[in-house]
Order: C-alpha cells, then sequence, then structure tokens
C-alpha cells in the first residue's frame, strides 16, 4: 500500500526544489511563479506580486501547452515553472504532475509561501480575487 507520505517522497525525489532565495533568482531569469493556494488561503497568508495564480484543481489544465484550456504562460514545456503553496508541501506534489506532462523545468519552494514571506521577500496583502482565467 501506497501512503502519502509514501508519494511525497517519491515526487520531492524526483525535483530540485528550491529554498525562497534561489527561487526568486530563477524568477529574475524568467522563471515563472504559480500560486496554487485557494483564495480564501491566499487572503489569510497574502500574495506574492506577479505570481501567476492558478488553483490546485486547475493546474495541469492551465500549464500543459498542449491544452486548450491553458493560459498564455504555458507557451512550452521549457518553461521554469516554480510551484508555491501554503507549506512547501501540496506544492511538491503538483511540480512532480508537472513533470509528468513534460514540464520537465517544474520545481517548488521549500517551506511555500510562509518560508517566502520569512525570507523578506516580497509580498502583499491577499485579495482573494479569482484567478484571472475564471474571470471570463
Amino acid at each position: 500500500m501506497t501512503t502519502i507520505a509514501d508519494l511525497l517522497a517519491a515526487a520531492r525525489a524526483r525535483l530540485t526544489r528550491l529554498e525562497p532565495t534561489d527561487a526568486a533568482r530563477v524568477l529574475e531569469r524568467g522563471g515563472r511563479l504559480v500560486d496554487i493556494r485557494p483564495g480564501w488561503q491566499r487572503v489569510a497568508e497574502g500574495e506574492v506580486p506577479g505570481a501567476v495564480v492558478i488553483e490546485r484543481n486547475h493546474l495541469e489544465w492551465r500549464l500543459d501547452p498542449t491544452s486548450d484550456a491553458r493560459i498564455p504562460e504555458a507557451t512550452d514545456h521549457d518553461v521554469p515553472w516554480v510551484v508555491l503553496c501554503s507549506e512547501g508541501y501540496t506544492s511538491s506534489l503538483a511540480a512532480a504532475a508537472l513533470q509528468d506532462l513534460g514540464i520537465h523545468r517544474a520545481t517548488d519552494v521549500v517551506g511555500g509561501f510562509r518560508a517566502w514571506q520569512d525570507a523578506g521577500l516580497p509580498t502583499e496583502p491577499g485579495t482573494g480575487e479569482p484567478p484571472e482565467y475564471a474571470r471570463s
């Protein structure tokens, strides 16, 4: 029987996970940060300016470059997507799922949004606004 701990360990074994400051450097070099937290969590914790917001249940459809539901930023399988959740657990599973789709540079932030904020990286109050793709 496989447990969630087994799935998480297998996902993380495939990823080159990034500390928050390393993730910020990837973004400076053209990587994209995708925040997968639900709206209530973004309101409670805050947001990262410029992050693409795609709640977890839509992630694969929005970032797969071959999907009819993709966002404009999902141009090809080589985009370095950095996935952010609250504490860095769900983001590991999500980044591994993106790698399964061939988005081979997908990874996540160790410690998630909380670690990003603790590292003194830019944040702003959460608005709870729905993601852009959900507004149309």
